[in-house]
This record gives structure tokens, sequence and C-alpha cells, in this order.
């Protein structure tokens, strides 16, 4: 059965914040990516992580850390749900099944229905997914929503989207070190499309 994708739906599934009516699209991994499912047992054992560089080091995380890039991802949801206050959310959360409404159509109508999206991808993250998932909303919305749009990427993390993003679809690229900066650089994005909706700068989606 089919779902029609509205801000009304959206944020009637969402709990409530100070700015209900805000709504602020999280995107990035939800998987964490990990050499130790990748190596074999003895290729596993000829690997010094020790003596590995810091971001090697950290792609052999412990299975129990599989999950880190959703924790990221719900760290930064909690925090913008209270200090600005605003309706941040990831699509798990909306909860529509995606025999109704495939992920990628569904992605482009959270993007379409926010005041605010934003592209996390952090170093230990699975990005590819995201940034093809990403090239589907730039391309239908980065004409008409690119003022809205943000990738925020952790320092050491490269790739041909986010270049295209920046050269291609002239959308806002930051990137960050620490989880603290990464949060940091998501509320100024919020404050500066809410001064942007209260002057009138930008239509209020509503």
């Amino acid at each position: 059965m089919s779902v029609e994708i509205t801000r009304d739906l959206i944020a009637d599934r969402l709990g409530h914040v100070r700015h209900d009516r805000f709504l602020f699209y999280l995107m990035g991994p939800y998987k964490s990516f990990n050499l130790n499912y990748i190596l074999d047992e003895r290729e596993r054992r000829e690997v010094n992580v020790a003596d590995l560089p810091g971001p090697l080091r950290r792609l052999f995380q412990s299975k129990d850390e599989v999950d880190a890039a959703q924790a990221l991802l719900r760290r930064l949801q909690g925090d913008l749900r209270v200090h600005p206050g605003v309706n941040a959310f990831l699509a798990l959360d909306v909860g529509v099944d995606t025999d109704a409404v495939d992920a990628a159509t569904q992605s482009i109508e959270f993007a379409r229905h926010s005041n605010a999206t934003a592209f996390v991808l952090p170093f230990l993250g699975h990005n590819f997914g995201v940034g093809e998932e990403a090239g589907s909303i730039l391309e239908a919305l980065s004409e008409t929503h690119g003022d809205r749009l943000i990738f925020v990427h952790e320092d050491c993390v490269t790739s041909a989207m986010i270049r295209s993003a920046s050269v291609r679809w002239d959308v806002r690229v930051e990137t960050y070190e620490t989880e603290a900066e990464l949060a940091s650089k998501l509320r100024l994005f919020v404050g500066e499309i809410m001064h942007g909706e209260r002057r009138g700068e930008l239509d209020r989606p509503d």
C-alpha cells in the first residue's frame, strides 16, 4: 500500500520538542566499517593494530562497536532536540515501510519536507550508501533546497560525492575533527536556517 509522505506525517510520528515544526533530517551511515569482519583469522593475526596510524587503527574496532555510526547519529539527534530544540530525526523514526515507498524516494521526500537536512559522514561509517542517497537528493532538490542542505564530514574522509556537492551543486560542505565540533556546526546551521526563515530570506515549509 502506497504512503504519501508529508510534513504532517513526519511531525506526527516524532516526539514533541520546543520547535515541533522545525524538521531536521539527519542522514548518515547506520553501520560502522570494521576490518575485523573482512579479514580472515590469519590476516588479522598478521596485523599489529597498535602500530597502525590512528585512522587505520580505528577500522579494527571491536565487534560490540559495530553500530557506532548509528550511535553517533542518535547522540547528535538527542543534542539537537534539546539545543536548540528542533525536531531532528532519522529515516527510521518515521517508520515508512520500504515496501510502500522505496528508501531513495523516502530520503528525497524527507529532505523536501524538512526545514534542514544534514549529511553526516564519519570516518568509521559505511558511507557509500549515504553518498548514493545524497546524490539522489541533490539531483532532485539542489535548486530549490540547496540553502537547506549541508555535508559535514570527518576531516580524514574524502569522496567524489563530497567534491560534487561542493562544485556541481554548490552545497555547503564542512569538516569536523571531534564530535563536539560536529554538534556545534549542526547547531550553527540550524540557527542560520531559523534566522533565514524569520527574516523572510527562506520560505517557511509550512
